[in-house]
């Protein structure tokens, strides 16, 4: 008989005392702790490319980009993690445990990877549909080349919307549109 070996579950202050120790980030979720990964260096070019693009359409009195260096938690659901880029709009509100995380996104970002794709486009999302101030979940592709909004409505509701090359995804509630080539151009 073949019996699995139990899991540790760590508490919140055990993760916050793990990734103050080792320097790394890492996602946490239900007591588990999950060591996050470097990109390509076509990944990190991308990031740079749309946190530029979103930082041309925020109004920096208003609002604010950020890199994945900022943590964000999802009250609701307990996740912790680093999206690729953050816009926070109005004052930022640190979660109650975490003084480095951020609970109040307007507009979370994530650049697909082969091995990410799944978990950012179904679980990932599942948890950041959960924060009351998320506004808008941008997905930038490679495969093919697009862009990738869901929207949330007034009546709560997301809709989405995608654009490929030349064209431009409108960001509503930034009140602009990132152009799809400039993201691409340059592309490693």
């Amino acid at each position: 008989m073949v019996t699995a070996t139990p899991h540790h579950v760590f508490s919140y202050a055990e993760y916050l005392a793990r990734e103050l120790e080792t320097g790394l980030k890492h996602e946490f979720l239900h007591g588990q702790i999950f060591a996050m990964s470097g990109g390509t260096p076509e990944h990190a070019r991308l990031i740079a490319a749309v946190t530029m693009a979103l930082g041309r359409l925020v109004d920096p009195k208003r609002c604010r980009v950020f890199t994945s260096d900022l943590k964000v938690r999802v009250t609701a659901t307990g996740l912790a993690t680093y999206p690729n880029v953050a816009v926070v709009c109005g004052e930022v509100a640190g979660d109650a445990e975490d003084s480095n995380a951020v609970v109040n996104p307007t507009l979370l970002c994530e650049v697909l990877s082969p091995s990410t794709e799944a978990y950012d486009r179904g679980e990932k999302w599942a948890h950041y549909r959960r924060i009351p101030t998320l506004q808008a979940y941008v997905l930038v592709g490679r495969i093919p080349e697009r862009l990738e909004v869901f929207e949330r409505q007034a009546n709560g509701d997301y809709v989405h919307q995608s654009a490929e090359r030349g064209e431009s995804l409108p960001v509503p509630c930034l009140g602009g549109a990132i152009p799809v080539d400039a993201l691409f151009e340059g592309a490693l």
